[in-house]
């Protein structure tokens, strides 16, 4: 039986999102706007509760296409607030809207996010070999560093423990535990 990180096996949501997602090196610029959403939802929630819903704010935000979010009119935050599927949260939905439509800024600057976000590590990501959850960081300097400039470009919802959690979804840091078969997995892939 493999062993993974135990955070991961409370469901079998959590495993598949472990064993396929989660610190896998993310190169594309849609499904890094998905990623930097999520983990702005995940805020005071569990990821679980964000999994569960992620098809559904899938389906609320057009599936993250960048134009169709900032050319939605302004009735359509109210609109999501009364969709029983998704996380009603007025101030994280709106920060989709002004998140997109930095994130088409940051686009147009560096010619796609990935190539602004991957930067930050010199297109290598870190490798991490913690042996217990508890030595995992809630945020780091590279995360503070991030979180800044994200902050002056117009993003919310990114703060420096949110972008940790970020770096760790689209593979910036590796911090599969070091017993887990991923940690290997996706140092291979370096």
């Amino acid at each position: 039986m493999q062993e993974r990180c135990d955070w991961s096996e409370k469901n079998e949501t959590l495993v598949k999102y472990h064993d396929t997602e989660w610190g896998m090196p993310l190169h594309d610029d849609q499904k890094l706007f998905e990623f930097l959403i999520l983990d702005g939802f995940q805020a005071g929630l569990s990821w679980n509760m964000v999994l569960k819903k992620r098809e559904y704010l899938r389906l609320a935000f057009f599936n993250y296409d960048l134009e169709k979010i900032t050319n939605s009119s302004s009735d359509y935050v109210d609109e999501l607030l009364q969709n029983p599927n998704i996380i009603k949260n007025r101030s994280k939905i709106q920060a989709v809207f002004s998140n997109a439509a930095a994130f088409l800024k940051i686009q147009a600057e560096f010619g796609s996010f990935n190539h602004y976000i991957w930067r930050f590590v010199d297109w290598k990501p870190i490798q991490n070999s913690w042996e217990t959850i508890d030595q995992i960081p809630a945020n780091s300097l590279l995360s503070e560093q991030i979180s800044l400039d994200l902050r002056k470009r117009g993003f919310k919802f990114v703060g420096a423990t949110i972008c940790y959690a970020y770096m760790q979804s689209i593979g910036i840091v590796n911090d599969h535990l070091k017993y887990c078969f991923r940690n290997e997995e996706i140092r291979r892939l370096v």
